[in-house]
């Protein structure tokens, strides 16, 4: 018995703008909030279920970073919001998994909406929505469950390496999103290793044909995933070095501007990536074809070779009264030797043709 494919549902509810409602699929039970401040001769750091607890930390002589994992806890949210005097409309798309990545510019922060991709422990991708509020002294982060890809970000941060500590929230901006950067390249160059290795899989013969079409369509997915989420924050970051503010001072520019060479250094490679990936089932295609055409010549030339040796012992296998040469002493060493004589020239005439 056949299974019935479960239609998937795009009806949304008509909300009212501003209305926060989180679309997505990773559910917590809880927030997670992690909380990190820093000055350049400070560092504090702990974590909690609640967000009102990150309200204690004074942000006027210290940096403030606050992480948040749980976006379906719309109640927490929400608090954070109130506390720092988010737009409803920034709420909104805070929880909002389908939003494009895009920058905002308000009176007093700046909205950044990203997609993050990593490697998980069992080396699948994962894609992750990230929102980041960034306003004079603090930085909030909002994402989806645990696991992310600043660990090395949390660790210069806490034994004071480079310049981060010595300077503002919008350095801390760059790094968060160098980060995400950073891990964009490790995930492109893992695609790229098992692009190059299907297609001399395929080139040389060792693929299985198959498989090879799934693994070429899985790839193609994965090449289209990663596509969406790069090529609007390449965009993100060039209208973010175009930013002129209190928030954003102007020697951080450069840092961006570096980090848009990254972006499009990124986004070039994938769609390198990417046209190479659509070539590959050309390819595979092209290969199974020859192969099925080398085959073919050799039952095309048996077959020719056996045509005449086939009419010859045609004749001869007729049921007729009178055939002289059925009555000769050696006409049966004579058909012998005429029909290996005829065999051996066909295979002299189709070498010299080069055809086997």
């Amino acid at each position: 018995m056949k299974s019935k494919k479960k239609k998937k549902s795009y009806k949304t509810k008509n909300l009212s703008p501003g209305t926060m409602a989180y679309r997505g699929k990773k559910q917590s039970e809880e927030t997670f909030v992690e909380v990190i401040s820093y000055n350049k001769e400070d560092y504090k750091k702990f974590e909690s279920k609640s967000v009102a607890d990150a309200f204690n930390f004074d942000i006027t002589s210290h940096i403030t970073w606050i992480n948040i994992n749980g976006l379906n806890n719309l109640q927490e949210i929400e608090t954070l919001g109130t506390h720092y005097n988010l737009h409803p409309l920034t709420l909104e798309d805070i929880v909002n998994t389908n939003q494009r990545p895009k920058i905002e510019e308000f009176e007093n922060y700046l909205f950044i909406v990203f997609k993050m991709v990593f490697f998980k422990q069992d080396e699948s991708l994962n894609y992750e929505h990230v929102s980041m509020v960034v306003g004079k002294n603090y930085v909030l982060t909002f994402q989806e469950a645990d696991g992310d890809v600043f660990d090395d970000l949390r660790e210069r941060i806490s034994h004071g390496k480079g310049r981060i500590r010595s300077l503002a929230s919008d350095y801390l901006m760059y790094t968060i999103l160098d980060a995400v950067v950073d891990q964009y390249f490790s995930v492109i160059e893992a695609s790229g290793d098992r692009i190059e290795d299907l297609e001399a899989g395929i080139f040389n013969g060792n693929s299985d044909n198959q498989n090879t079409p799934i693994q070429i369509q899985e790839l193609k997915s994965e090449i289209l995933k990663i596509r969406r989420s790069i090529l609007p924050f390449r965009e993100v970051v060039n209208k973010l070095e175009k930013i002129e503010g209190h928030i954003i001072h102007q020697k951080t520019h450069s840092f961006i501007r570096d980090l848009y060479d990254h972006i499009v250094q990124v986004s070039e490679s994938v769609d390198l990536y990417r046209e190479m990936v659509w070539s590959l089932m050309d390819m595979h295609m092209t290969i199974i074809s020859n192969k099925m055409n080398e085959v073919m010549k050799v039952l095309t030339i048996i077959a020719t070779i056996f045509i005449p040796l086939t009419f010859i012992a045609g004749i001869y296998g007729m049921n007729f009264d009178h055939i002289p040469e059925l009555h000769y002493e050696y006409s049966y060493f004579i058909l012998w030797g005429v029909m290996i004589v005829l065999f051996i020239f066909m295979l002299i005439y189709f070498r010299r043709k080069k055809w086997l």
